[in-house]
Formats: structure tokens, sequence, C-alpha cells
């Protein structure tokens, strides 16, 4: 994978203005919990979210489990203790890190894009089946497969109210882009319009994600040890693969 991405180290700070926590993501929760309710094989209480990032999942499923995340990034581990201090966080790769526990379930959301090769997804996968106990049910929700990637697609999305706003303003504008559709990567840029009492600021970064077909993800889970379900998460604007495995 590529070195951390500013959004989870220098540009922090600016993460909680991206979608807010009580909005935005509460309807994905309610899904996820509806998932995990209607497969799995044992009563559910406990989750782990791999990937967690600043805790805005987490925020949400807290009503449901006893949820802890897992985060490579020690800057938005600590977003995440602070908007979810009774949950428990953990900083780990999500290719290599062992708990030592297992959970009723588990949630890898958008950040399972970032492994971007075929060995690195496998590896992620396997880290979730490690952790949860049979008939226990992984939640897996890809950012795009190559049946649903849109070339040269941008996306401008306002910032949240920070309690700032007569001083502070950001605009997020998001480009994705296959240089070679040959490869299992495709490269996202954002750019960061930050207007600090009038004054602006444009910042950027840049990133490589992974790209894979949905019989690749089937054929993965699979393999991995996964009786697959796959259904779909609708936003109203945008549609997502969703896949509910449970651990044989």
């Amino acid at each position: 994978m590529d070195q951390p991405r500013r959004l989870y180290t220098d540009l922090a700070w600016l993460w909680p203005m991206w979608g807010a926590a009580a909005d935005e993501y509460a309807h994905y929760c309610r899904h996820v919990s509806a998932l995990v309710e209607r497969f799995a094989e044992r009563p559910a209480s406990t989750l782990l979210d791999i990937g967690c990032g600043g805790g805005k999942n987490v925020f949400n499923l807290k009503e449901t489990f006893r949820v802890t995340g897992v985060d490579l990034s020690p800057t938005m581990l600590a977003q995440a203790s602070e908007l979810n201090p009774e949950s428990v966080f953990v900083q780990g790769d999500m290719r290599t890190v062992r708990l030592g526990t297992t959970f009723d379930a588990v949630l890898m959301d958008d950040a399972i894009s970032y492994m971007t090769s075929l060995a690195d997804l496998t590896a992620a996968l396997r880290t979730a089946h490690v952790h949860l106990d049979p008939g226990g049910v992984l939640v897996a929700t890809p950012d795009v497969t190559v049946e649903t990637f849109q070339q040269n697609r941008t996306t401008v999305t306002p910032g949240t109210d920070t309690g700032r706003r007569d001083e502070l303003d950001v605009v997020f504008i998001e480009n994705v882009y296959d240089p070679d559709p040959s490869d299992e990567q495709y490269e996202t840029t954002v750019l960061y319009l930050i207007r600090d009492r009038g004054h602006l600021r444009i910042e950027t970064d840049h990133w490589r994600m992974g790209l894979f077909s949905l019989d690749t993800w089937r054929r993965v889970l699979r393999d991995t040890g996964f009786d697959v379900c796959e259904g779909r998460y609708d936003t109203g604007e945008d549609g997502y693969t969703v896949f509910a495995c449970v651990k044989r």
C-alpha cells in the first residue's frame, strides 16, 4: 500500500467535516445491523470494525453492538476514541492484525478498498475470518468494483458545520481515474478548498485504491471460508455492492 494519506495524517482534522456521523452514516449502519441480524447463526452482540477510521460507523453501530475498532492511523484512532469513549480501539494493519479474540460480526467498509493487490485483499479477508466466531457474519462493502467503476468521476462535497461556520468553510473535491485498466488499481485525487476567515488555502491528496471484479470478490471470499450472499446498498445517489458472508 502507499504511504499514509494526508487525510489520515496532517489533514486528519478535516475528516470530521467530511460527512456527519449521525446522518450520513446512520442509514448505512442500520443496513449493516439488519444484515448481521438476518444472516448470523448465533445471537450477535459484538462487532469488530476493521478500518474504522475516525469512528463514524462505530458511533452508530454502538447502539446495537459492543464495538471494537481497528485502524492503521493513530491520528484517526484518536478521533474515533474521542467520538466513542465507551468503545475499544486498537492500532493495526488489516492484513496482519491479530487481536487474540473473536466477535459475532465484522465490518469492513470502504477501507477495504485500500487493498491494492489480490494478495493484500486476500490477507485482509483472512483477518476478518480469523476474528469471527463460527456462524458469525462479515459485512464487506467495497467502494467500487470493475463493474461499477466510473472513469474520471468527480464529486464535490461541502464540509459540514464545525461550529466555526463564520470562520471556516471547507469543500472536498474527489476525482477517481484508472490509468491502466489491465491492473488491479485506480487513483483517487482529492482537492481540499479551505477558507479560514475568508483566506483560501488549497491542499491536495493522492493515493491508489484496489479495483477487483465481482467474480474476484466472490472467489476470494469463498476460498477464505465464507458462505457468500450478495446484495446492494443504495444511498439515493450511489449504489454499492454489499457482501454478507457467514463463516463456515
